[in-house]
């Protein structure tokens, strides 16, 4: 368990915390890239590590993200007029360009230099594979874009959504990156969900091996019927990203992951991605994939948002027929059963309370690595993990004999990244 205040460090993200310090050396996804389809689309609100912001794409195609509030007389900039380069303010005229300089200040004599003098706060935004990611931090230590394997996928061959999440970071991401779960909260009650090989062993060895972009962590599930181990190998990316591998154990063909996004101290986005290797997928094959999952399709969604139908305010549509005879919770959809669960706890749950078992191994060691890049921020250094390492790194999983060791194996080629 961590101490009340090593509790508070690592979960709070606002400006001038420990955490938010941290948080903001690194770039994070801030929208779907079709949240700002074209040039002059709509502005979006957006909130980040308790941030408010407004995203815009310009005339030329720049992405800009900025304050909220003008800096005139603090009228939303959501009301602005995106046009000609520039978001415009509906109040006074005042018009900023994706950098935050005030190129226009109508309602000023023509011959006052005042617009010079006066400047939005704003952020660097970058469109890559499907997303807009911003960097919140310091001009003069920017780090390089993040450069996973599935951001470099072939056009077709990856997809991104976001779901909003009512809790801290943390709390979601701990769900992720905790394996052992998925025997009881996504265990399905039917023939094909009994003959999965990970229901058959409940209690997985899990085995941590620190890195220079986070750690790897292989969940090793014995089978003794059958003398060899299912192993699935993970990847968890500091600050926030796991990757993991998709489909049947003997197909390397997927990498499945998410990204979890503090909003601000209570609430979060849960980002998914889908990169399949070997072929494309099409849109529609996707949002199927995803509407089994429980989240993408818009259907899924309260309208105009990226909020699920199923939450906390109707028990997620939990069915206590359907926990007798399909499922072990009655809730429909992978990521609506994490939600469940990691909502209930509260928005911040006291991690004084909790008693920690092996099984929470890469948890703790998560942990460790946010503490220690709190530490390594405030000490002048860079925090682990934010100068492009990870870019070459691929999950796993397939089944071994017994007594194969997993970094000794075939195992180890397949988690080189080849794209």
């Amino acid at each position: 368990m961590l101490k009340q205040e090593e509790n508070e460090l690592i979960t709070r993200v606002g400006p001038g915390t420990g955490m938010g310090n941290t948080m903001r050396r690194y770039w994070m996804p801030a929208l779907v890239a079709s949240e700002l389809p074209h040039p002059d689309s709509d502005p979006v609100r957006l909130r980040l590590l308790g941030e408010d912001l407004i995203a815009f794409k310009d005339t030329n195609g720049t992405v800009g993200i900025i304050q909220n509030n003008c800096p005139h007389r603090g009228a939303s900039l959501f009301f602005g007029r995106n046009e000609e380069a520039g978001l415009r303010c509906v109040y006074h005229g005042w018009k900023f360009d994706a950098e935050g300089n005030c190129v226009d200040m109508p309602n000023e004599p023509a011959e006052s230099d005042f617009r010079t003098k006066v400047r939005a706060t704003a952020y660097p935004a970058v469109e890559k594979a499907g997303v807009i990611w911003a960097y919140l931090g310091a001009a003069d230590k920017k780090p390089p874009l993040p450069d996973l394997e599935w951001m470099r996928a072939p056009e077709g061959q990856m997809w991104a959504s976001k779901t909003f999440e009512n809790c801290n970071w943390v709390q979601a991401m701990e769900g992720g990156l905790d394996t052992s779960h998925s025997s009881f909260l996504h265990h399905d009650l039917n023939a094909e969900g009994l003959a999965n090989p990970r229901a058959r062993s409940t209690a997985p060895r899990l085995e941590v091996l620190n890195t220079d972009y986070g750690y790897m962590y292989a969940s090793i599930r014995p089978l003794p019927e059958d003398h060899q181990n299912f192993v699935r190998i993970y990847h968890y990316v500091m600050p926030f990203y796991q990757l993991r591998a998709g489909g049947p154990p003997k197909i390397l063909g997927n990498t499945d992951g998410h990204i979890w996004v503090p909003i601000d101290d209570e609430t979060c986005w849960a980002w998914n991605f889908h990169f399949n290797h070997e072929a494309p997928l099409s849109y529609a094959d996707w949002q199927r994939y995803e509407h089994r999952m429980g989240r993408g399709l818009e259907d899924d969604y309260i309208s105009g948002t990226f909020k699920l139908k199923a939450n906390a305010s109707n028990d997620y549509n939990m069915s206590r027929e359907r926990q007798k005879t399909v499922n072990y919770t009655g809730i429909e959809g992978t990521n609506t059963q994490d939600f469940a669960v990691q909502e209930s706890m509260g928005a911040i749950y006291d991690r004084t309370q909790e008693h920690l078992g092996s099984a929470d191994t890469a948890i703790i060691q998560m942990r460790r690595l946010l503490l220690e890049a709190v530490h390594d921020v405030e000490e002048g250094r860079d925090p682990v993990g934010s100068q492009g390492q990870g870019s070459r790194v691929r999950p796993a999983q397939m089944y071994l004999p017994e007594d194969a060791t997993w970094t000794e194996t075939q195992l180890k080629e397949a988690l080189v990244a080849r794209y």
